[in-house]
């Protein structure tokens, strides 16, 4: 693993940071995006903001050029991420189409399909969710229970339903995965297939979260139809494509390192400020934070490095998700120690210690250990798949 950057590298690095000091609609370093009490009006917002992003180059480095992207690697990908999260921009409201689908989508879709989906997802003039969750499966994909039917006319009916997709209400397009098989092995009778958000017998019911927010919905099915050149791969080998999709989705997590590197160093200051880093205590979990993050950092350079070299990360990438969700969890509760008296409020008035963001952070990030794949089933994973341990016993 070689930490040293490229002279290419550096002037990527400085080349996205020269156009975000131009280019941000607040100030670089110091400012903040703006705070929008109604969802659908932050996304209209996040939609046009990721549309300049794509159009400076900043967004898909790792496609190809035809599609919008830059053809870079892995490595400049995540440099582009980190000088966003420096300069604080917003999460993009199209990562679940840049990050996943579009991955999915070159390594599976048909030339038809790529030239006709990619280009929208860049410049968020199409927005995806992800459609794999259920209720009877969680993050057993395998136990998926969704169907898709063969229709009279060569295309397919869904029914079923999914939940906890992000950004549901909001997504003109979904990556579903169904059973077109139920008399296969569980995970050998799945098929992946684009499903179009807002035609008829698709129903998407936004669910109200602890932190009094709605990214997250269940989805319902009712005989849906769908065309099969929408269709993504093979009739029975979406558990191939889906294990493509995961992989992108757990390998590396640059975005999630600098936003915590940020929550450390307002955390380092609010002990100041509050008069509680001369605790002894209280500098011993701040230590600890310091040390878990930098980890989080070198795991995901070791990540990285592979994937430069170009060899496959594998199911070990489980082991960066686990490690980075239980991590924000230590450091939240450090977070919620330093608060003190103000912890469980959630104030918004100017000189609040916590000015409500640390109690929300707090709240939301108690669902790591739940999205992008339970805790419970990453350990599995790496026990099993890393390990060579037995195999758990299942239910007869």
């Amino acid at each position: 693993m070689d930490l040293r950057p490229t002279p290419d590298q550096d002037a990527l690095r400085a080349e996205c940071r020269a156009w975000l000091r131009a280019n941000l609609p607040w100030e670089y370093g110091k400012g903040l995006p703006p705070h929008f009490d109604d969802l659908a009006d932050e996304v209209a917002f996040l939609r046009g903001w990721q549309a300049s992003l794509a159009a400076g180059g900043w967004v898909g480095v790792t496609w190809p050029p035809a599609y919008g992207g830059r053809g870079a690697g892995a490595l400049s990908h995540y440099i582009v991420q980190e000088e966003l999260a420096r300069a604080r921009a917003p999460e993009l409201v199209g990562r679940i189409g840049i990050n996943l689908v579009g991955p999915t989508l070159l390594a599976h879709g048909t030339p038809d399909q790529q030239a006709r989906w990619l280009p929208q997802i860049l410049s968020a003039e199409a927005l995806w969710c992800q459609l794999f969750s259920e209720p009877g499966a969680g993050s057993d994909l395998a136990a998926l229970s969704t169907r898709a039917v063969r229709d009279d006319a060569g295309g397919w009916r869904l029914s079923g339903q999914k939940v906890w997709t992000s950004y549901a209400q909001f997504a003109d397009w979904g990556l579903v995965l169904a059973r077109t098989n139920p008399d296969a092995p569980k995970n050998k009778g799945i098929t992946a297939f684009a499903i179009d958000m807002h035609q008829p017998g698709v129903d998407v019911r936004p669910l109200r979260q602890i932190t009094d927010e709605f990214d997250f919905n269940e989805v319902f099915f009712d005989d849906a139809v769908v065309p099969d050149d929408q269709r993504i791969g093979a009739v029975d080998d979406g558990w191939r494509v889906s294990s493509s999709t995961l992989t992108h989705e757990r390998g590396t997590n640059p975005r999630q390192l600098v936003i915590h590197a940020q929550l450390l160093e307002e955390l380092l200051r609010l002990a100041i400020d509050q008069g509680r880093y001369d605790d002894e205590r209280t500098q011993q979990r701040l230590a600890e934070a310091y040390v878990e993050v930098r980890l989080f950092q070198l795991h995901n350079w070791r990540s990285l490095s592979k994937i430069e070299a170009g060899k496959p990360l594998g199911p070990e990438g489980s082991a960066l998700k686990l490690y980075w969700s239980e991590m924000s969890k230590r450091l939240h509760d450090t977070a919620m120690a330093v608060l003190g008296d103000a912890s469980p409020l959630w104030w918004h008035a100017e000189g609040n210690p916590g000015d409500g963001r640390w109690q929300r952070s707090w709240l939301y990030y108690h669902a790591a250990s739940v999205f992008a794949g339970t805790n419970e089933i990453q350990r599995n994973i790496i026990g099993e798949r890393v390990l060579g341990l037995p195999r758990e016993p299942r239910p007869a």
